[in-house]
């Protein structure tokens, strides 16, 4: 499909730089059963089948941008973790234990293997390029008395997105994140979980919503411009994912008591989509595994019915992938009462909850 039709005029100063004060105070558009309502992400519960399977991700963000020293010459050098590199596992008897990553990188001079980056108690180590064009790095502690999450921990910062114009703040390091992340693997938060709390899941438990999880490690392509004129030509990046056996047996209940699949984030349909069990309509298999799927208008989707998401990118794939899942022109035009009501755009930015439309597969694939 042509990337021209997922086109919508943005004003700039409608993308979000700060969170809403508080989680839930988010501002949610609803837009199912034909009509367009505007609420709040408190008033979530209220808009959510009695009996819902609710599906999260709970990748938890690492802290991924490193900023350091060239050692010997002391100039300064950035490096952007994008994933743990497939091709090469942690070096576990290595002393110190090392782990090797795939990463963007650049310094005042062109970056060689063997390069050696020092960002306080944290050693970078440039081995050369993958076939993708990202570095592969050697990451590992300079401190005896501190493990490479611990080293990480305390030389890294917070990944925020490249459209938010600020430094991070000590509020990021709880507000980019989910108040259910358990998995550090992600260099961006599944922002449609960031306005979830607590509360509010014991008040869709209340209404006999089950709560489930899958990981997804949101990689550094959920920022990657599409630059081809047709969505087939785009070359999706990969991310890895799970799908446990307690959430495919949790599908399975929902199916067997008629409840909808609902997922917080496009991330969780990437992963449930991609899980997709195809002796089985509506259900999943159990897997740990990459995903490239790239969902567009014409897919079929098989296991999610409703879909909690912020406002993305124009001509973006997160954009296409809503436009499948309730249609183009109702989706566009959800956007375009967006803009005009002033509504928060991208990871910071406000919400909607969809319903899956049965109509989107007969749009033209031109």
């Amino acid at each position: 499909m042509r990337v021209e039709r997922f086109s919508f005029h943005l004003p700039p100063e409608l993308i979000a730089q700060e969170p809403a004060t508080e989680r839930e105070l988010a501002r949610l558009m609803v837009v199912q059963d034909g009509e367009l309502v505007h609420s709040r992400i408190k008033e979530l519960a209220d808009y959510i089948p009695d009996e819902s399977l609710v599906v999260v991700n709970d990748t938890k963000v690492i802290r991924a941008r490193i900023l350091g020293t060239k050692e010997g010459s002391g100039g300064k050098a950035e490096v952007f973790l994008v994933r743990k590199d497939p091709d090469g596992a942690s070096d576990d008897e290595a002393r110190p234990p090392r782990e090797r990553w795939r990463a963007m990188a650049r310094a005042s001079k062109a970056l060689r293997a063997g390069t050696r980056i020092v960002a306080g108690p944290l050693l970078v180590e440039v081995d050369g390029k993958a076939p993708d064009g990202l570095f592969l790095v050697r990451l590992s502690s300079r401190d005896d008395a501190l493990t490479l999450d611990d080293a990480l921990q305390a030389a890294a910062r917070v990944p925020l997105p490249p459209y938010i114009k600020r430094e991070v703040s000590t509020d990021d390091e709880e507000r980019y994140q989910t108040v259910f992340a358990r998995a550090p693997g992600a260099v961006a938060a599944p922002t449609a979980g960031l306005h979830l709390t607590q509360p509010l899941l014991h008040r869709l438990e209340e209404r006999g919503c089950e709560i489930a999880s899958c990981t997804l490690h949101v990689g550094l392509g959920t920022f990657q411009p599409v630059t081809a004129e047709d969505l087939d030509d785009h070359v999706m990046h990969a991310e890895y994912f799970e799908v446990p056996r307690t959430l495919a047996a949790a599908i399975a209940r929902a199916r067997e008591r008629g409840a909808p699949v609902v997922a917080v984030g496009t991330t969780v349909v990437r992963a449930l989509e991609s899980a997709a069990d195809p002796s089985r309509d509506g259900y999943v298999r159990p897997c740990a595994e990459e995903t490239r799927i790239l969902i567009q208008p014409g897919h079929r989707f098989r296991v999610v019915d409703r879909l909690l998401t912020n406002f993305h990118l124009p001509k973006s794939t997160l954009l296409a992938l809503v436009s499948a899942f309730a249609g183009t022109e109702r989706v566009l035009a959800a956007y375009r009462a967006a803009v005009k009501d002033r509504y928060r755009f991208f990871s910071y930015g406000d919400a909607m909850l969809l319903a899956r439309t049965d109509e989107h597969h007969v749009e033209a694939m031109a």
